[in-house]
């Protein structure tokens, strides 16, 4: 009785600290020109403080504005508690670790240790670095340059995280050269083992109170975890997830496996390299190496001509089955020589290593054993990703999420039809409390959401092109340029790309023409730019005031029917006896559809128009669930209202 008191005295102790922060007078009010309290936000951070009291589960959508950072960071850092936080996008990692928590902390006057950790492959290797520049002889002149200036670079950074290098392009080809990755990594054998900017970013999380990480670092860290080695990550009293609507996705690539034939080729090279120069009388290792290389890219010619990603339906070529169980006997017969040569060389060991897991999951794909799972080929310039992806993680995210944590869900898009039960189902979560908060923000003066009179049918390529083509030229010039146009495919973007470019005077930056990054920063720039984009810019973008006035969506993001992972969770279901459109299609464009319009409003002062060129919202029984998860703007079916609306906005 006694201890539940003191509990009770606890809990009562941080809600009130918390509810006081966000006072008239509090903390928040002290330190923040403007502040206004938002009760929906006061709302969400009691529901936090109380969660973390009780290590339990709350899943909280929370529309935009209502500040949802500060509703669960406050609680968190109050608390005193070992806390991690999980983002799903670089972006916002960064924009927590060096903007929102040094801000809070200097507010509140704690002084918690506090790291970021991203995944390896956003550190410099410095061994790497080392070795590439020991090769320029054969370089191509740009890379040599760009490896040159990040080596330059090297010298003066603290941290190792490419996110801070600025001298050369985020998508030069020098960058995958030198990060650090666990399939190059030789551990303790590193002439830099010391310096490892990967090694430095861990320990210093290990010893922090507030990691600031990512959701696939953190299901990676917890896989480890399950299969029993050491964890990046310390044990934690609170966990929070923002943009949390992408954790059931990112938790289906790590509960499957993959397997990258650009990582075999490389094994097959670094053994004909160790022959070379340390093992002149192992002759078979480089006869069996060259053979395993050359079968390995007569398996992928064969693959990049058939151009099919369903594995299932590859399986029934008798010439391909015959050459890819050749090539993994070929692998084996290797895996026996070099067994016979382990502790000669330090390097060969590794290799073997790395060869047996790989092989491993090889054999596995080509077997196509679980009828739970999709297996797929995933097409690269000159290599491939196998990927084995299962069609239901509720049962393996289930294990992750352990008592005596609190565990937080937060997002501004989790809902379909003001229903969150979807995403706690895929997720396997059963005991949590669930929160609805709207936007405070006034969509119904300031947001017009249009979707035009007598559209083409979105399957009428041609004279959906056309009718989507006239609409933006109308939009663009009413609201002088100040657009994003968010396209479902690449190829409707790069039709619609030049034809628009001949009809508008505004500056047209598409995705493709540089970084994502770049082109919002030219964006922003510019000032009455047109910005079209596929996936990468339906999130994680936020562009506030006059610069983006209009946002125009080409049609409802369902996903493809040939997507192979769609194809066997749709198989699934039916066997169940319910409806893939219904569990599965609609939660998902819903999802999207809202995550683009989120876009559009970013502060309570914006006002914009919406535009959808898909007449399936209004026609079809369906779009009243798509309705139904949209902000609550105005609305109109006449593109001159639309056009007029942007004209007014000052």
């Amino acid at each position: 009785m006694f201890i539940q008191k003191v509990r009770d005295f606890l809990n009562a102790k941080l809600t009130q600290h918390v509810s006081a922060a966000f006072s008239s007078q509090g903390v928040l009010a002290q330190s923040i020109t403007g502040f206004n309290r938002r009760e929906v936000q006061v709302e969400m951070a009691e529901a936090v403080a109380n969660a973390i009291d009780k290590k339990a589960n709350l899943v909280v959508e929370a529309g935009t504005g209502v500040g949802k950072t500060f509703a669960y960071l406050i609680p968190a850092l109050l608390s005193g508690k070992q806390v991690i936080v999980s983002t799903g996008s670089k972006n916002l990692q960064e924009q927590l670790f060096y903007k929102d928590l040094p801000a809070l902390l200097d507010m509140f006057d704690l002084t918690p240790k506090v790291a970021l950790l991203k995944g390896r492959n956003n550190y410099l290797c410095q061994h790497l670095m080392e070795k590439e520049l020991a090769g320029t002889s054969s370089m191509d002149t740009q890379v040599l340059d760009d490896l040159l200036r990040i080596n330059q670079w090297a010298g003066q950074t603290t941290d190792g995280d490419i996110g801070g290098l600025t001298a050369v392009s985020e998508n030069s080809a020098a960058i995958p050269l030198i990060v650090s990755a666990k399939e190059t990594c030789i551990g303790q054998r590193c002439d830099f083992y010391d310096e490892c900017f990967t090694r430095k970013a861990r320990n210093k999380a290990k010893d922090a109170r507030v990691i600031v990480i990512n959701h696939h670092l953190f299901l990676a860290d917890r896989i480890l975890k399950e299969t029993g080695f050491a964890e990046l990550l310390p044990d934690s009293d609170v966990v929070v997830f923002d943009e949390a609507h992408l954790l059931p996705d990112i938790a289906v690539t790590y509960f499957g496996q993959q397997c990258a034939t650009r990582q075999l080729a490389d094994i097959f090279n670094k053994l004909i390299e160790i022959y070379r120069f340390q093992l002149r009388d192992a002759k078979q290792i480089e006869l069996l190496s060259g053979r395993c290389a050359a079968l390995l890219n007569q398996w992928q010619q064969a693959l990049y001509q058939i151009g099919d990603s369903d594995w299932r339906r590859l399986q029934s070529n008798k010439a391909l089955s015959i050459l890819s169980w050749d090539l993994v006997k070929e692998i084996n017969a290797l895996q026996s020589v070099l067994t016979g040569h382990v502790g000669r060389s330090d390097e060969l060991d590794d290799a073997l290593e790395k060869l047996t897991v790989l092989a491993n999951k090889l054999e596995l794909f080509f077997l196509c054993e679980n009828n739970q799972a999709a297996y797929t080929v995933d097409y690269g310039h000159r290599y491939l990703v196998l990927r084995i992806a299962p069609i239901n993680v509720a049962n393996e995210c289930r294990k992750l999420f352990e008592p005596n944590v609190a565990w937080i869900f937060t997002s501004a898009t989790l809902q379909i039809n003001r229903d969150l039960s979807l995403f706690t189902q895929q997720l396997g979560l059963n005991q949590c409390q669930e929160m609805l908060l709207l936007s405070p923000f006034d969509y119904q003066n300031n947001a017009l959401f249009c979707v035009p009179r007598h559209l083409a049918s979105v399957n009428n390529h041609n004279a959906a092109l056309t009718q989507f083509v006239d609409v933006c030229v109308k939009a663009v010039n009413a609201a002088k340029g100040r657009t994003f146009i968010l396209f479902t495919s690449h190829r409707m973007l790069n039709a619609v790309a030049p034809l628009l470019q001949r009809r508008v005077s505004y500056p047209l930056l598409v995705q493709g023409q540089a970084g994502k990054q770049s082109l919002l920063k030219k964006y922003r720039q510019l000032g009455n730019a047109v910005l079209l984009g596929t996936g990468a810019f339906w999130e994680g973008v936020d562009v506030r005031g006059r610069l983006l006035s209009c946002v125009i969506i080409d049609k409802l993001p369902f996903i493809s029917p040939d997507d192979n992972l769609f194809r066997a969770r749709s198989e699934s279901i039916e066997r169940a006896g319910k409806d893939p459109f219904a569990e599965i299609s609609l939660p998902q464009a819903v999802i999207t559809l809202n995550q683009g319009v989120g876009r559009l409003i970013r502060d309570e002062k914006d006002k914009g128009v919406l535009i959808l060129c898909d007449n399936r919202i209004v026609n079809k029984p369906y779009g009243q669930a798509f309705l139904n998860s949209l902000p609550p703007m105005a609305r109109t079916r006449d593109l001159n209202k639309a056009t007029a609306f942007l004209e007014q906005i000052k």
